[in-house]
């Protein structure tokens, strides 16, 4: 078969492979629409992980529907020809992880996200092929409704869960005011995920696609901040008055975004991060530069560690259940996903087109989609 590949870290082409084969308890599935995700370009281009780590060539992608086209003699729920929704975190669920409630850590930490994680412990080759392996089927893949489009479920795959993920992680509390930075379509999902949950105000901070704003506004937003335009802080403490906000979702940004959010939220707020950081930047220690892996706080900001501020980060969940929750909200009409996709392609070649649409991020693009048939 032929997958697309990471072949070095800031190169990327087409490789071909023997098609993977199923163990007893996994199954093997042709895609029918897959996207690319920011996550892939910060995997290729930001040499997020050391390179001896990491295991080339590895076919990226993560964000998958499907159909089985090979079962192990243990899948019992699933068989040849049903068409499936493949969440990007596909964890090993009899591992001491999951008791401990972090199922996306299964087997160490961020070891649930297999496909096209470039590890070599843990990580395997991704969605951008012909045919791609899933662990454990019964417990990673769930069934796709007939009347859920394609372009809808292939959001579920990780955008709505990881966006969701951030409104979760920031316990908002009915009628809370939530900032969310960078509305990209993890961004969006979060603003939606947010008004699921109960806030009151939710304030979005965008940049220069202006075609996110109108739809951060669709999915719950009361109010724009432009980043370009000012900073944050100060364009949303005019938006209130001077009063620091309940929670931040993070979504986006640079590695100093953390202290621009820990600088807007009240103290016993919390900050939720599910913003991928692919790099740091640069430490100086009494004059020396130490290393490139810092993402700013803010000690005074942050009370000198005691304004009882949170500050937590998680990868979205996966799973089977999950999946199965997130359909519910499309087929329900409470949100609809399918708004994110601004761009369409035909046939597996044009991975490649939508890769690189997705690392230029023209204005007018929200989400590419690769359709198979």
């Amino acid at each position: 078969m032929k997958g697309f590949a990471m072949l070095d870290f800031g190169k990327v082409g087409w490789i071909e492979k023997d098609r993977p084969v199923p163990g007893p308890y996994d199954a093997i599935v042709r895609p029918l629409a897959v996207a690319p995700c920011t996550s892939d370009v910060h995997t290729v281009y930001e040499a997020a992980f050391p390179k001896e780590m990491v295991e080339f060539p590895r076919i990226i992608g993560h964000e998958a529907v499907g159909e089985v086209v090979e079962v192990g003699d243990k899948v019992e729920d699933f068989k040849y020809g049903d068409k499936v929704v493949v969440p990007a975190i596909t964890p090993e669920w009899r591992t001491r992880e999951v008791q401990l409630g972090i199922h996306q850590h299964s087997g160490g930490l961020l070891a649930g996200w297999k496909f096209s994680n470039p590890l070599r412990d843990g990580g395997k080759d991704g969605v951008f092929a012909e045919y791609f392996h899933v662990n454990d089927a019964d417990m990673n893949l769930a069934h796709l409704p007939d009347d859920i489009k394609l372009e809808s479920a292939v959001m579920a795959a990780d955008m709505m869960t990881t966006g969701f993920h951030g409104a979760e992680l920031a316990d908002i509390q009915i009628g809370e005011t939530v900032v969310v930075i960078g509305i990209g379509p993890v961004g969006l999902m979060s603003v939606a995920g947010a008004k699921l949950q109960g806030a009151g105000r939710i304030i979005a901070v965008g940049g220069r696609r202006k075609i996110t704003y109108d739809l951060a506004r669709e999915y719950g937003a009361s109010d724009i901040v432009d980043y370009t335009k000012g900073p944050i802080e100060t364009q949303v403490l005019e938006l209130t008055g001077g009063k620091k906000v309940d929670k931040v979702i993070i979504a986006g940004g640079g590695p100093d975004i953390i202290y621009e959010a820990v600088k807007i939220v009240r103290p016993g707020g919390i900050v939720a991060n599910v913003h991928y950081f692919g790099s740091g930047a640069d430490a100086y220690i009494k004059n020396e530069l130490k290393h490139r892996d810092v993402l700013y706080l803010g000690r005074v900001e942050w009370g000198a560690g005691m304004s009882h501020i949170r500050i937590v980060g998680g990868l979205c969940p996966g799973g089977r259940v999950r999946m199965e929750r997130l359909l519910s909200i499309i087929r329900y009409k409470r949100v609809d996903p399918s708004k994110l996709v601004t761009h369409r392609f035909r046939g597996l070649e044009r991975v490649e087109d939508a890769f690189y649409l997705m690392r230029e991020k023209p204005l007018k693009l929200v989400k590419p989609v690769v359709f198979m048939e």
